[in-house]
């Protein structure tokens, strides 16, 4: 029923009233949202970033466009004249680029598939600058079971220190995405702290660190607040022992208390929806999840 209602609200003559206070809300500095283009796979950029502006985002994190996940290939992106339209589309709705979402893995030794991923991220951080976007997300995922586990961490560690130094010059930060086994606060510190570098820094995915480690989002926060430039925001409840992602505040995650300590401590960055529907089909359709979201957000914020 809750969902049915908030969709209802938004569809409902009622919305008009409450659109000039959401508004409001979402226009503060404080209380930035995008969405990432991830929940959204079969749409044209055009319906995105229509749907963006009619929803009150402000943000788009693009993480693949019609399932076509190396961006340098998407044709709004792929030379000078299509790139100047895009700009101007984004423009006339009030938008931004906010993070680019590569495929860019460092946990892989030396060799081809290091070397092709390392070249990726350097094309994703050429073309952040050309769509005037911060931010180049790369990640790791599950740690090779045959290698010691210090060691791909330490390749990884590497991997940023190149790409943090290629991005240096161009304005442009590669943010690591706490992801796959690197979780744990400790761990991403050490990263962090390892790299030592002002174009690196962290997405702070709260549901992918809280779900395996229930390490608390103040402890979480308090240790790495320095390196948190970006956030990935969802939720999810286990149904048959089995996760489910769900609308914003009806799941198991402590999102909210997360949200609320990255607020109040007067963090700058985008709040970024991240609903996983390439990923996972069977989840709710993005027209209903991404027009929740704000709707979610104006609620909490209403509510404190």
């Amino acid at each position: 029923m809750k969902i049915v209602s908030r969709k209802n609200f938004l569809q409902s003559g009622l919305s008009l009233i409450a659109i000039p206070s959401l508004m409001t809300l979402l226009k503060e500095p404080s209380l930035k949202l995008s969405f990432s283009t991830l929940g959204c796979p079969d749409w044209s950029f055009d319906k995105i970033i229509d749907f963006a502006r009619d929803n009150h985002y402000t943000g788009l994190e693009v993480r693949g466009i019609l399932r076509e996940m190396d961006l340098t290939k998407v044709p709004e992106f792929s030379n000078p004249e299509s790139i100047a339209l895009t700009m101007k589309k984004m423009s006339e709705r009030g938008l931004k680029f906010v993070d680019l979402g590569s495929s860019c893995a460092l946990h892989f030794p030396l060799g081809a598939e290091r070397t092709k991923n390392l070249d990726e991220g350097k094309r994703f951080i050429d073309l952040a600058v050309k769509l005037k976007c911060p931010y180049v997300r790369v990640f790791p995922n599950q740690l090779p079971k045959d290698r010691d586990r210090q060691e791909s961490i330490n390749l990884i560690i590497d991997g940023l220190k190149e790409l943090g130094a290629y991005a240096a010059n161009k304005y442009v930060t590669v943010l690591l995405e706490s992801h796959g086994e690197l979780i744990y606060k400790k761990d991403l510190l050490a990263v962090m702290e390892s790299a030592a570098s002002e174009h690196v820094g962290l997405v702070w995915d709260i549901c992918n660190m809280w779900i395996a480690t229930k390490e608390s989002p103040e402890e979480v926060y308090a240790l790495l607040k320095p390196y948190i430039r970006h956030t990935h925001i969802k939720d999810l409840k286990i149904e048959n022992g089995k996760e489910e992602y769900v609308l914003l505040g009806t799941g198991i995650v402590p999102i909210f208390q997360a949200i609320d300590i990255l607020y109040r401590n007067r963090y700058q960055g985008f709040y970024s929806f991240e609903w996983e529907k390439l990923w996972h089909p069977e989840i709710l359709d993005p027209a209903i999840a991404l027009a929740d979201y704000p709707v979610a957000m104006k609620k909490h914020f209403e509510s404190m």
